[in-house]
């Protein structure tokens, strides 16, 4: 059985959903996981979704900011939601896949928005970057982030950081640009060792060939210009890293009427 499971920062739901619905239509991911929806979760357009043949959806939505939600055809068995830093700021949301998905052995996925972070690279002077150095560091002390052997385990989302050289279209013009100033590479990557995680795009996509998933609203001609960065992440545990059969960053996305700045990344696995 093959599994196909799409990140997408949608920079609001309800305004992009003809959007999302294109998508869905040409690609047909199995698992879409959105962030920044940017509604609570009665304001979210189920009825939609099911229409598109997408009947279970989990939610941890808020008025106005944030936001994340996971839309599957199959079943869940489970759904959870994680806050962080003591906040109750709708950044995660898990479902785990298992029998009633078909699936002899569960899988789970985390879905994940990572605090932006500002603009200035300073938690001294600045709560936003603080806030993000801290989630990072939760994060890679999280449970459901160190997952055991054999544990089948995806962590998707708009993680904020652009961690490698490759993942940015000028690694020294932007050391010192929140995304990516080495603290916050340097907590991503500890991180992703910490669980022993996989990096699907790096495993399809490999260094040092460049990689983006964002673009600026700023940028007048994003695509002439290219000045992208990698930050948005499908990370896989052990047990998955042999399962993967392709990844596509759909970055014709970017060209779409009132786009968002993100583009789908969708990553297909043998389960």
């Amino acid at each position: 059985m093959q599994l196909k499971v799409t990140s997408w920062n949608i920079n609001s739901v309800r305004l992009r959903i003809d959007l999302v619905a294109k998508f869905i239509k040409a690609t047909r991911p199995d698992v879409l996981c959105l962030q920044e929806i940017k509604c609570p979760d009665d304001a979210f357009p189920l009825k939609r979704f099911r229409r598109l043949g997408y009947e279970h959806i989990a939610i941890n939505g808020q008025k106005g900011y944030h936001g994340v939600a996971v839309i599957s055809r199959l079943p869940f068995d489970t759904t959870t939601k994680k806050g962080y830093c003591g906040k109750t700021d709708s950044r995660h949301v898990g479902v785990t896949l298992g029998e009633k998905a078909g699936l002899r052995d569960p899988l789970t996925v985390h879905n994940y928005y990572v605090p932006a972070g500002g603009d200035e690279p300073d938690p001294v002077v600045n709560p936003k970057f603080a806030h993000k150095l801290s989630f990072l560091d939760e994060l890679r002390e999280c449970p459901h982030m160190l997952p055991k052997a054999n544990e089948r385990s995806i962590v998707v989302g708009d993680l904020n950081v652009a961690p490698l050289e490759c993942d940015v279209w000028n690694h020294k013009a932007l050391l010192k640009i929140v995304s990516h100033t080495p603290i916050e590479c340097e907590k991503l990557l500890a991180a992703q060792k910490a669980g022993n995680w996989i990096d699907a795009a790096r495993t399809i996509v490999r260094e040092p060939e460049k990689l983006f998933t964002w673009w600026s609203y700023r940028s007048p001609d994003w695509a002439t210009a290219d000045k992208g960065r990698r930050l948005d992440h499908i990370w896989v545990t052990q047990a998955l890293g042999d399962r993967l059969a392709g990844l596509k960053v759909a970055k014709a996305a970017r060209g779409w009427d009132r786009p968002s700045d993100h583009v789908p990344v969708t990553a297909t696995l043998d389960v």
